[in-house]
């Protein structure tokens, strides 16, 4: 045993922090299995308890209700989410905003029940699942500030014409994991032109943030 884990093991409570928090991660897991091809609505907790062979009260001791199980389970697939598309920092600006776009696009085709929640809001109109779905947006937002720009500080005329991008990104990526006839190559490359045309039109209006040059049309 490493001093680490000595003193770990001798401090008291520790253990069983650990496990409480796997036991959590693992309910988190088992509800996105149960929700993956299932509505909010279509499984009660007496069938999540029954299909995740657990007794109700511990998911009540550990998310208190039905609704703040499904929430935690909607944070988790947006943790996902935002971690798979939003990696690459230190590539080139242009390379990771290809791979923000491929890496969301992968996220929604390997995830799709989890994308869907994510983008309809969860259930019904929640302002705390419209939030988390808020805060994806501003990540991705970010997260293209950031290859196009070098900041995530931009004017507000930036920062709506990138949110209006990424909301268009987003019904055409659940039009495409429904009917999935574009090869995700081709979607991404789609999405990588119609963001050069936004970028564009942010230059015109907000000459401070000019359109880097891999989205300036050839003269």
């Amino acid at each position: 045993m490493n001093i680490p884990q000595q003193r770990a093991a001798a401090l008291p409570g520790v253990r069983g922090t650990e496990r409480s928090v796997a036991r959590r991660a693992e309910l988190i897991a088992i509800g996105r299995r149960l929700f993956a091809d299932r509505s909010y609505d279509a499984l009660s907790m007496d069938d999540i308890a029954k299909q995740a062979h657990v007794a109700k009260g511990l998911i009540y001791y550990y998310f208190r209700s039905k609704r703040g199980y499904y929430l935690a389970i909607i944070q988790d697939s947006v943790a996902e989410l935002v971690s798979f598309a939003a990696g690459g920092a230190g590539l080139p600006p242009v390379d990771r905003v290809h791979r923000t776009i491929d890496g969301y696009l992968r996220y929604a085709e390997n995830h799709q029940a989890a994308f869907r929640t994510i983008v309809s809001g969860g259930v019904g109109f929640d302002a705390e699942v419209h939030a988390v779905r808020d805060g994806v947006r501003d990540a991705i937002v970010a997260t293209i500030a950031e290859g196009a720009y070098g900041s995530g500080d931009i004017a507000p005329v930036a920062r709506v014409g990138l949110l209006a991008w990424v909301c268009g990104v987003e019904g055409a990526t659940l039009d495409w994991i429904d009917r999935p006839e574009l090869s995700r190559d081709t979607l991404r490359e789609y999405l990588v032109k119609t963001l050069g045309g936004a970028l564009r039109a942010i230059e015109e209006l907000e000459p401070a943030h000019p359109a880097p040059r891999p989205a300036r049309r050839e003269a």
